[in-house]
């Protein structure tokens, strides 16, 4: 296969693969997408391309990266989508060499999860009972906090879980996460609650939308928007604004914050990594284990807290 004439095409081409070939996720794909691009206008601006540039002109950009003030984390993605882009271009004999093959990351800062306690979830919940301007709005939100801790899914994957996967009172739900991998989920009895009470009034109201010559949703939790169902962003949004009604600092709180929170509660309480690792969907274990650092941190907070010896003793008046 001839190599193509531009570097839109080298982009596309490689994602078209990716997602053929690898099953990559939608959000993977995008991040690619948008890396690779900016390493190609880069190349452009110097009279270059992917088909052109060396080991030297790929060092140089992460540089320039580097000076932009971009976070470790951030060049470290961008080294990664280059040397995809290289393997990929290396087994379609676009290119005779790999230029990025040898090229060492910037590595990335290690840093714990933020997490709630279960008390601060307690009040998620309950602000999540008396946030919404009707009463839908609040049986949908109780039922979006409810599924995300009982079952610790992706926010991705709680937005788009289709409302077939809900029918029937299910004691488990089948999520699809990344790559396309299925996984089951158990459902605590609130979260089953929570639920049967948001079906009952969805369903009423994609019968009324229905009536009116609208078309009915696939989604548990459907949406006018373009996607169809609520967005990423919007339950960002929504969760803020529970944090601020349940007194909980909003800075704590994120869609992912109740995932690490599932997982390390259950660990606090007994479960095993490797059931953890299972019912959150890491591939690795080694992704499951950060949260025992985060009960280690939580546990030596506790006993610098309570532990009278660990504060220095009063001076005698």
């Amino acid at each position: 296969m001839s190599a193509p004439q531009s570097s839109d095409q080298w982009i596309s081409t490689f994602l078209e693969a990716q997602a053929a070939e690898l099953g990559a996720a939608t959000n993977t794909l995008l991040a690619y997408g948008r890396d690779l691009k900016d390493v190609a206008a880069w190349l452009l601006r110097r009279d270059c391309s992917f088909a052109t540039a060396d080991r030297d002109r790929i060092e140089a950009y992460l540089i320039h990266c580097d000076a932009q003030g971009l976070a470790k984390s951030t060049r470290a993605r961008r080294l990664s989508a280059i040397r995809q882009l290289y393997r990929f271009a290396f087994e379609e004999s676009w290119r005779a060499d790999n230029p990025a093959i040898q090229i060492k990351g910037p590595g990335r800062d290690k840093h714990l999860p933020k997490t709630l306690d279960v008390a601060e979830v307690d009040r998620l919940l309950e602000a999540a009972r008396t946030t919404g301007r009707t009463a839908a709005d609040r049986l949908r939100n109780t039922c979006l906090v409810e599924l995300l801790y009982a079952t610790g899914m992706r926010v991705s994957e709680l937005v788009t879980l289709p409302v077939a996967a809900a029918r029937g009172d299910p004691r488990m739900l089948l999520i699809l996460g990344k790559g396309g991998k299925e996984r089951m989920v158990p459902l605590s009895p609130p979260a089953r609650a929570a639920l049967t009470d948001w079906l009952r009034a969805r369903d009423a109201a994609q019968t009324d939308s229905v009536t009116k010559g609208g078309s009915p949703s696939r989604f548990l939790f459907p949406s006018r928007g373009k996607a169809g169902h609520l967005t990423r962003h919007r339950f960002f949004q929504l969760i803020k604004e529970l944090a601020v009604n349940g007194g909980v600092p909003p800075d704590k709180v994120t869609p992912h914050t109740l995932r690490h929170a599932f997982a390390t509660h259950l660990l606090a309480n007994g479960a095993d990594l490797r059931s953890i690792q299972t019912l959150l969907g890491h591939a690795d274990v080694a992704t499951t284990e950060i949260y025992t650092h985060v009960l280690d941190q939580r546990l030596t907070e506790l006993v610098l807290q309570h532990h009278p010896l660990a504060h220095p003793p009063k001076p005698e008046t």
